[in-house]
């Protein structure tokens, strides 16, 4: 992927700053795949430009603060917004309906669900602020969840295919499907942890 050639190079040359400035650039829905980027960060990091846990706290960091900068500027602004040249591209009215019908049948779920639909954060994040469907604690809480399975995921395989760019690659294309599997097996984990304490509870009035 020339792409991630690209990203690498400039990483491993300008550290944690070019891969902030990168993600920012993701948040703000520019043609830049996060997926890409984060995987590239990991690489540096297993290269040894950089400390692959910091690297992830920094990803962390960077993902949530362009998350949030979408959510905020819809919030503020509101639908005057959809009048922007930018987000008219982004956004256009017939995508924005498509969204809010999503956002009515799935309610803040679509928050979640949108962090692994690439193309579709954006939009999500931009709406979901701009409807003020949702308070932004909330907002932050299900990103941050989600975030914290998609965030690793995608540095850490950087990381541990650092030096074997085949094996980097093949997971690469299995990454988005083997993300929903992870996605998966936590949901299955939380909802066999929520039925064992609603479970110890019912026992308790018993």
């Amino acid at each position: 992927m020339d792409l991630l050639q690209q990203l690498i190079t400039i990483f491993a040359e300008n550290g944690y700053v070019a891969v902030f400035v990168a993600l920012m650039i993701c948040g703000a829905g520019l043609p830049l795949p996060e997926d890409i980027t984060l995987v590239a960060g990991g690489v540096i990091a297993g290269l040894g430009y950089a400390n692959v846990h910091v690297m992830f706290a920094l990803a962390m960091f960077g993902v949530l603060l362009g998350d949030a900068g979408i959510f905020l500027l819809g919030h503020h602004y509101g639908a005057r917004m959809l009048q922007w040249r930018f987000v008219a591209r982004v956004l256009p009215p017939a995508r924005y309906a498509r969204v809010q019908d999503k956002f009515h049948r799935y309610g803040n779920r679509m928050l979640f669900i949108a962090r692994f639909l690439p193309g579709m954060r954006t939009t999500v994040y931009l709406t979901a602020g701009m409807t003020h469907r949702v308070s932004f604690p909330r907002f932050l809480l299900l990103d941050g969840a989600a975030a914290l399975i998609s965030v690793p995921f995608w540095v850490y395989l950087g990381y541990f295919g650092a030096d074997n760019h085949t094996w980097l690659m093949t997971w690469m294309h299995r990454g988005q499907a083997s993300l929903w599997v992870l996605v998966g097996v936590v949901l299955l984990i939380v909802l066999l942890s929520w039925w064992r304490h609603r479970r110890r509870a019912r026992c308790g009035q018993d």
